[in-house]
């Protein structure tokens, strides 16, 4: 591990809750900075949230894209209206770009300017370098995200976030007490959000964050969301943590649409409400960046063993003993079951052939869970002992343990719940001249998987990015860290690598020739003085389909 030290920027502080400036007397602010995203190889779209001096009055704003800071050679430019009934944001896209080109940008309303943001272009034909930083999991009331600091001083074409930028959760219902009551992380509203205000201030308060202000500042997002930009575990037709009492169920979703298509640079063909957010870009000849949805659009509710397979109480303290064949035949390998749905299955299937054709080197997937699969760990009774546990969460290790021993997933709210969706999947990934990588976020922590097809043979690799600060595997399993990924391992024979207790980002780098990963981690979440450890390289050379 390479150590480097850090000590975060304090130049932007934060600001209050709907993002208002000291400057009160301002004919207009500029509450939140400013982002770019889904950038082409002749445009981009700017993103920015400006507000009035008088309540309710809409604004003419105007933007400029240069090749130089000082804007002497403006390049694209044009005006656009911020209102209410968009939250007082701004998106536009920019166009008649050029490839592989870094610009400036800026905004003005009633003689006020933003700050200056830059971007960049995907390249166009002939590409020998990119790289991506791959992030997920932005948990504000559980501490800084100094990964997001160490991501916007780092040299990146593009950052791709995988979901839970925000968290939908109350005031100290998935938060760290120290990171609230001693950093002020609080969290607003301080209910559940579930209006369409509610998650217009959650983002709000998420993009008031100097760390996260910094990195949109600097380099363009291409985004999908997961399940907190919804609600936990959100499935097409419900959600696990949409309960009785809360409305609606698809009113709630079209809600957290509408404030995602607000508050994210994310191109969309629909006005108001964001639209499917799996689509394609191509990065020159190097790549296809191909975005999956696979939480919401076609999703089939998620199978959980504690509510869905058959098993007999617990006697005497010992495990449940669980009909593990029924569940398997009946719900597990289920073949109408799907993750994409139907659609979405045939457009990847498009997808795939379509950057064959064109010659792309290699074909990245971009979406929210792990493919690789994860068997249960066998975990010594004695590490389980030296943790604090209830007797019921001790009873429930077990019987994970149980099912373990007959070879069952760990995590079936990821791929390994879906594996017959995930079969014609990889057998997509599997045609002549595919190079796979696949990414994922979702779980906190680091993954890295060599993943084979259904002869055994390797067909592409797998890279599972940390979390920036949700907590990880350490909070809920007493194990340490080395002992668990080894245990890990034995129990998943696609795991090439895993890190289970520490915060950071990845780094993927593709070339003509290869790809590379680099995990990032930061020492803290919980101070602004941090240092930064990263892993050497994981390479995959073209042609392999795993790790070296």
């Amino acid at each position: 591990m390479k150590r480097r030290i850090f000590l975060q920027g304090l130049g932007l502080s934060a600001i209050a809750t709907r993002g208002y400036t000291a400057n009160a007397d301002a004919a207009a602010r500029f509450t939140h900075g400013v982002a770019s995203g889904d950038p082409l190889s002749d445009s981009v779209i700017l993103w920015t949230r400006v507000i009035p001096q008088k309540a309710n009055d809409a604004l003419t704003v105007f933007w400029q894209v240069a090749t130089d800071q000082g804007f002497a050679r403006v390049v694209a430019s044009g005006q656009t209206t911020a209102s209410a009934g968009s939250d007082y944001t701004v998106k536009v896209d920019a166009t008649g770009l050029q490839p592989d080109q870094r610009y400036f940008y800026r905004f003005n309303a009633r003689g006020v300017s933003s700050a200056t943001g830059t971007t960049k272009t995907l390249p166009n034909g002939l590409a020998t370098t990119f790289t991506m930083g791959v992030a997920s999991c932005s948990n504000f009331p559980q501490g800084f995200f100094n990964a997001y600091r160490h991501m916007a001083e780092s040299d990146l074409d593009l950052v791709l976030h995988l979901g839970d930028y925000i968290y939908e959760y109350p005031e100290a219902g998935y938060a760290n007490d120290y990171a609230r009551e001693v950093l002020k992380r609080s969290v607003v509203p301080q209910h559940e959000v579930v209006a369409l205000e509610d998650y217009r201030m959650r983002y709000g308060l998420y993009r008031t964050d100097p760390d996260l202000q910094a990195l949109h500042q600097r380099h363009p997002f291409v985004c999908v969301w997961d399940d907190h930009e919804l609600a936990n575990n959100t499935w097409r037709e419900g959600a696990e943590n949409h309960n009785e009492g809360e409305g609606d169920f698809h009113q709630r979703i079209a809600a957290a649409r509408q404030a995602y298509h607000e508050w994210m640079p994310i191109r969309t063909a629909n006005e108001g409400v964001q639209g499917p957010i799996y689509r394609r870009f191509e990065i020159g000849n190097l790549a296809d960046l191909i975005m999956l949805d696979t939480r919401l659009v076609g999703r089939d509710r998620g199978l959980e063993y504690a509510t869905d397979m058959l098993y007999a109480p617990a006697v005497a303290g010992e495990a449940p003993v669980a009909d593990v064949a029924a569940f398997k035949d009946q719900r597990l390998n289920d073949p109408t079951r799907s993750l994409l749905g139907q659609d979405q299955e045939a457009w990847l299937d498009d997808a795939l052939r379509q950057s064959v054709d064109r010659g792309a080197v290699w074909q990245v997937l971009g979406q929210q869970v792990l493919m690789g699969s994860v068997g249960i760990p066998s975990i010594p009774t004695d590490d389980l002992a030296r943790g604090e546990m209830t007797q019921e969460q001790r009873q429930y290790i077990a019987f994970m343990q149980a099912l373990g021993a007959q070879g069952m997933p760990l995590n079936l709210d990821a791929w390994d719940g879906y594996p017959l969706c995930r079969d014609r999947v990889k057998a997509m990934l599997s045609r002549d001249k595919t190079n796979p990588v696949v990414l994922a976020g979702d779980t906190h922590n680091a993954w890295a998987f060599n993943l084979l097809d259904h002869h055994e043979q390797p067909l592409g690799v797998e890279i599972g990015t940390p979390g920036i600060s949700s907590p990880g595997m350490e909070s809920y399993l007493p194990v340490p860290a080395a002992d668990l990924a080894a245990a890990l391992k034995a129990a998943s024979p696609e795991l090439s690598a895993v890190d289970t207790s520490q915060r950071g980002w990845s780094e993927i780098s593709l070339t003509p020739q290869s790809m590379s990963n680099k995990w990032h981690f930061v020492s803290t979440i919980l101070d602004r003085r941090y240092e930064v450890s990263s892993s050497g390289p994981m390479v995959c050379q073209k042609g392999a389909r795993r790790f070296s």
